[in-house]
């Protein structure tokens, strides 16, 4: 998989006070990210932000879950509306989790979903259409929640060329990937990267103002990520001395808003 690097800009976030009894104490910024997926671990992962009272920043398509439903239907809404209750932040990551295969000519981006009526067929969009997926959660998101999405997205995959950055940027939406530790490696096979092995990589790369991306569920590794790395990074990274905060607490966010 190409691993996409943040396109927010240079600056980092100064450390952000959501972290223990201390803020003062802060050595740096982690922001952790979700990308929707199965769902199998959307209630755990919930929970353990909750209880470390962590804001973080949620990337949502409309998937298939455990449920047997989707990601955005009307079943989740009570689980959306709570999230944002709780003042995590939330980006598109394009509604039929489309990935960009390449730029086609006549100024054309190829794709293809893995989901919605298209799944699985190639497709040749124009930046417009381009758009519109990516809206197309914003548009869902407000149904279900009453709230906007923030002014950011997420290629599924990480997958992105000049032209995808350039068509979301048109319509406002700014791409945000992770860094090389912050790949947090839950796709992969648990056979071959297991959960503690994936847990150190995270714990000794990560560094100040960096992303952490992870999916709420992902259906191919037979032991998930969550149940065992996501408590102790949290603690491992406060025992470092890292604040967490959602991309809307970037120094460029406010920038990003003016243009919509």
């Amino acid at each position: 998989m190409k691993r996409a690097s943040l396109i927010l800009g240079a600056a980092v976030l100064a450390a952000h006070a959501v972290h223990a009894a201390n803020p003062a104490a802060c050595r740096g910024t982690i922001y952790l990210t979700f990308d929707t997926g199965s769902q199998s671990q959307a209630e755990l992962i919930a929970a353990t932000l909750k209880r470390h009272h962590i804001k973080a920043t949620f990337f949502l398509a409309n998937e298939k879950t455990v449920r047997g439903d989707y990601a955005l239907d009307p079943s989740w809404a009570a689980f959306w509306q709570a999230r944002v209750a709780e003042g995590h932040a939330f980006g598109s990551h394009t509604f039929d989790h489309v990935y960009f295969e390449r730029d086609a000519a006549g100024g054309l981006i190829q794709v293809k979903p893995q989901f919605g009526a298209d799944a699985g067929k190639r497709r040749q969009w124009t930046a417009g259409q381009f758009c519109s997926e990516l809206r197309r959660v914003d548009d869902r998101f407000r149904q279900l929640t009453g709230a906007r999405l923030d002014p950011l997205w997420r290629a599924p995959g990480g997958r992105t060329s000049p032209r995808t950055l350039a068509a979301a940027e048109a319509c406002g939406y700014h791409h945000a990937g992770w860094a090389p530790a912050g790949f947090s490696g839950d796709e992969l096979s648990s056979a071959s990267h297991p959960n503690a092995l994936l847990l150190k990589k995270a714990l000794d790369g990560l560094r100040d103002g960096d992303i952490f991306m992870a999916h709420m569920g992902i259906w191919s590794r037979k032991d998930p990520w969550a149940p065992a790395n996501l408590e102790p990074l949290i603690a491992g990274l406060e025992k470092k001395g890292f604040c967490f905060a959602t991309l809307r607490e970037h120094p460029d966010y406010s920038s990003f808003m003016k243009q919509r």
